[in-house]
């Protein structure tokens, strides 16, 4: 079921499916050009392990010609130094690549310590931001009371990798989402999902929003299908394969 939605950034509604915003995740124009004309998402994350895969060797040349191809939808970067000081200049910088990009700020560096204190500076002075790499409610916690009230904020959850450690991420990101109301522009982004289930699951967790890699993206065509003809369509695959292979006994 699709409805309407304006978000703060865009000039015109933007399409949001079942309630919670999806956003592309990847590394690549030709995807994100394509999901973008598809009306398929309305908003694009990336960091700099996405883009090293994808073989990019200009991240500034990239990222300006993301924003150039898709000036009206949220865009994150993030920064990749682990001195808090260059972090700050980066994050400047890449802020002023347009009025939809939000920066990339991680939870902490390498060494442990706390990247919240730049994240207040930055929200205070109307950087639009997006903390990532949280796992834990106590970063949550912090991250929430750091943001500016005023500025919109985007709150990343890994919950794909606490599902990956046995956790069930459910009651973490509900509880997430009852702390980011606290602050009228933050939004929970529920990072790392594994399958199309995780967006039901964070629909039904209240989370705003959920990325998602253009594979996961086109097995939503999937939603609602008759398991009996999945089952059939199964089959036939196998048995197309196997022919194809040539395989004999």
């Amino acid at each position: 079921m699709m409805r309407e939605l304006t978000h703060p950034l865009a000039a015109s509604p933007l399409p949001v499916l079942d309630g919670i915003k999806l956003f592309g995740d990847g590394a690549s124009l030709t995807d994100f050009s394509r999901l973008y004309d598809e009306g398929r998402v309305v908003g694009f994350t990336t960091n700099p392990t996405l883009m090293f895969k994808a073989g990019i060797a200009d991240y500034e040349a990239f990222a300006r010609e993301l924003v150039a191809l898709i000036p009206d939808m949220p865009l994150s970067f993030e920064v990749f130094s682990d001195d808090f000081d260059e972090m700050e200049r980066q994050a400047r910088l890449i802020a002023g690549w347009g009025g939809n990009v939000y920066v990339k700020i991680p939870i902490t560096n390498t060494r442990g310590e706390s990247s919240l204190p730049l994240v207040q500076r930055l929200s205070r002075d109307g950087v639009k931001l997006n903390v990532t790499a949280m796992l834990t409610l106590e970063q949550v916690a912090g991250t929430v009371d750091a943001l500016d009230p005023n500025v919109p904020g985007i709150i990343s959850v890994f919950a794909g990798r606490i599902a990956d450690t046995g956790v069930d991420p459910m009651p973490i990101m509900r509880a997430a989402v009852a702390m980011a109301a606290r602050k009228p522009y933050a939004e929970v982004l529920w990072a790392s999902p594994r399958e199309v289930l995780n967006l039901y699951q964070a629909r039904d967790c209240g989370c705003h929003i959920i990325t998602a890699t253009p594979d996961i993206l086109r097995k939503l065509d999937m939603s609602g299908k008759d398991l009996g003809e999945l089952s059939l369509e199964t089959v036939a695959m196998f048995r197309t394969d196997a022919v194809a292979a040539g395989f004999s006994l």
